[in-house]
């Protein structure tokens, strides 16, 4: 997950997340990872239109956005 998180940051491509909000309720975003630390990723996500602060451990899956033909 975390390979998946530095690529997005450094390809500039987007992913999509499945996350964990502090109280319990999961949600999917696509996002684009402008920093990453120990602890947190910084992404602007699509969903909100905005740069949004990820808890990495809050991070429950991601995967790759594909492209159509």
């Amino acid at each position: 997950m975390i390979g998946l998180l530095h690529k997005s940051l450094n390809s500039r491509d987007k992913i999509m997340i499945y996350y964990m909000d502090g109280k319990g309720k999961v949600s999917q975003r696509v996002i684009r990872v402008v920093d990453i630390d120990n602890k947190r990723a910084l992404a602007y996500c699509y969903y909100r239109k905005q740069v949004r602060s990820f808890k990495l451990n809050n991070i429950l899956s991601c995967g790759p956005i594909k492209r159509s033909a």
